[in-house]
């Protein structure tokens, strides 16, 4: 089973990643409420392709759980039961979770592949952690990392469902977000740890300090995007989704402390790439660190002054997250080095 653990780690830290980039195509094509239910999708494990399927059907039988849509509002099957030529409201009871009773087959499908990698994500972690059960004697630490994750995707699972009770609610998504990125850094030290390769580069102590000052402001950036991004969201929703030239019109504080940070972290790292360079130290985390910098600044100025083009939100969303794995598997090399004098 040991064998199984780093490769088990990886495929985690995949579907998660991919689970973040159909978080943010779900957010770019406004299908966050594709499926208004949770875990199911209109009460089917396979959501229906036309509106027709969540229409009162007589004589058609229904599984308790089920969702129709009658006047405008979602309505759930009680128990298993084959309606009659009349509708009969004794069969079913209203759904209070929330009002959202609106069908988009593209929407649903978007939705229903997010949380369908998802499970696939969690699926992967309880694997992970059954395989680390074998470490338990050697090196607990794995064992308890694997395992705190799968809490940790349980947790993302219902806040997941949090987001939808609460119809997208904005503080929600960012905390969804953050218990992402929570989630990639676990699984990081975990693959980290279990890395027996040994990768030799020259320690500098001021790239490290440079270092421990980017990993933190990058955090805070991330942050700072989440409440540009509810902005955003907020705009969107008084102008409409077609008039994207208008959603940065009059931005408040927030978006303009966040573009300026974008200027200070590529400034460091830039600061940290010379040292590097100069010293030729062979620390190549930093090439691709500032190569995904420059995607996150390229695509914040296409969505600043080109009207948010399409694929751009997405783009910026997955790239921060992305930013954050290169920035913190980075950080655990230098710690290591700076004991080591060399990391592996």
């Amino acid at each position: 089973m040991k064998k199984w653990y780093p490769g088990l780690a990886k495929t985690a830290l995949i579907l998660v990643y991919l689970v973040i980039l159909a978080g943010a195509v779900v957010r770019m094509t406004g299908s966050g409420m594709g499926c208004p239910d949770w875990p199911k999708c209109f009460g089917y494990y396979i959501p229906p392709t036309e509106e027709t399927e969540l229409l009162w059907t007589p004589g058609k039988t229904y599984m308790e759980g089920q969702v129709i849509i009658r006047e405008e509002a979602l309505l759930v099957a009680r128990n298993d039961f084959t309606s009659t030529s009349d509708f009969s409201m004794a069969n079913w009871e209203p759904y209070t979770r929330h009002d959202y009773a609106i069908f988009n087959a593209t929407h649903t499908w978007i939705e229903y592949i997010n949380r369908l990698l998802g499970a696939l994500a969690g699926l992967a972690m309880l694997l992970l952690a059954i395989s680390s059960l074998a470490w338990w004697k050697e090196k607990r630490s794995r064992t308890l990392f694997a395992w705190l994750g799968v809490l940790a995707i349980g947790f993302q699972a219902w806040l997941g469902a949090t987001v939808v009770y609460s119809v997208l609610e904005p503080a929600k998504i960012t905390l969804h977000m953050f218990m992402a990125l929570v989630i990639v850094g676990m699984l990081l030290w975990i693959i980290h740890s279990s890395d027996t390769k040994t990768r030799h580069f020259r320690y500098d102590r001021i790239t490290s300090r440079l270092w421990w000052a980017i990993v933190p402001l990058s955090m805070l950036q991330i942050l700072l995007g989440t409440q540009v991004r509810q902005y955003i969201d907020h705009q969107s929703e008084l102008v409409g989704m077609q008039a994207r030239e208008l959603w940065l019109q009059n931005p408040d504080i927030v978006f303009y402390v966040h573009r300026s940070f974008s200027i200070l972290l590529l400034i460091l790292h830039v600061w940290a790439a010379y040292r590097v360079y100069s010293m030729r130290s062979g620390f190549e985390k930093i090439n691709a660190s500032l190569m995904v910098l420059l995607g996150l600044i390229f695509s914040g100025i296409a969505m600043n002054y080109f009207a948010f083009p399409w694929g751009s939100q997405a783009t910026h969303l997955f790239l921060a997250s992305l930013l954050f794995g290169f920035q913190w598997y980075a950080l655990m090399e230098l710690k290591r080095a700076s004991k080591t004098g060399i990391s592996s």
